[in-house]
């Protein structure tokens, strides 16, 4: 190919292209088809911690710039600029949800790259219990196919303001936002 110069793609590139393509709110990843260009050595700890080759980022600007152009595509997570997508891992979930406050009748989530987003129908929260232990891990959506793992401060603060509710004839105990209802875990089991 002459005259056109083939990039590797990096960290570098990656936000170099991210910050191009952002103009005031987040970019439209959604309607970004770029060729598939490898993986990327990156990653996101349960804890959302981001390392790139290893090491942990430390500037919350470049984190926070990553997670704008972040996209799940079937159970695979990647950074997709217009003209490059790249592959990276994710633990559990790209985000935690560090705090909460009730507005209304929702509950907001921040995230620890400084996304709030209101519990409800369109940012539903679904708890996983592990098979093994019954630990519980809660998250609430917050963009397509993107969801935050919700801290165990947090949790316990949900579970303060849970109650029970019927729901399909069983009574769960969970909690309200958004004029929805969330069941955490069926009611029977906290009386057992």
């Amino acid at each position: 190919m002459s005259g056109q110069k083939i990039v590797t793609p990096s960290a570098e590139t990656i936000a170099e292209a991210a910050r191009a393509a952002k103009k005031g709110g987040l970019p439209p990843v959604h309607l970004w088809h770029p060729p598939f260009c490898g993986d990327l050595d990156m990653r996101i700890a349960r804890d959302g911690t981001w390392f790139y080759l290893g090491t942990p980022i430390g500037r919350f600007e470049l984190v926070k710039l990553f997670s704008t152009i972040l996209r799940k595509d079937g159970e695979d997570y990647f950074l997709v600029t217009p003209v490059e997508k790249v592959g990276i891992k994710v633990d559990d979930a790209p985000f935690v949800a560090v705090d909460f406050n009730r507005r209304d009748d929702a509950l907001v989530f921040e995230t620890n790259v400084g996304d709030l987003v209101a519990a409800g129908p369109e940012h539903p929260l679904r708890v996983v219990r592990d098979p093994e232990t019954g630990e519980p891990s809660p998250y609430v959506l917050v963009r397509t196919n993107l969801e935050a793992l919700i801290d165990r401060k947090s949790f316990y603060r949900l579970v303060e303001i849970g109650e029970e509710a019927d729901v399909d004839g069983v009574t769960w105990f969970g909690v309200r936002s958004g004029g929805a209802f969330f069941p955490i875990i069926p009611a029977a089991e906290l009386h057992a």
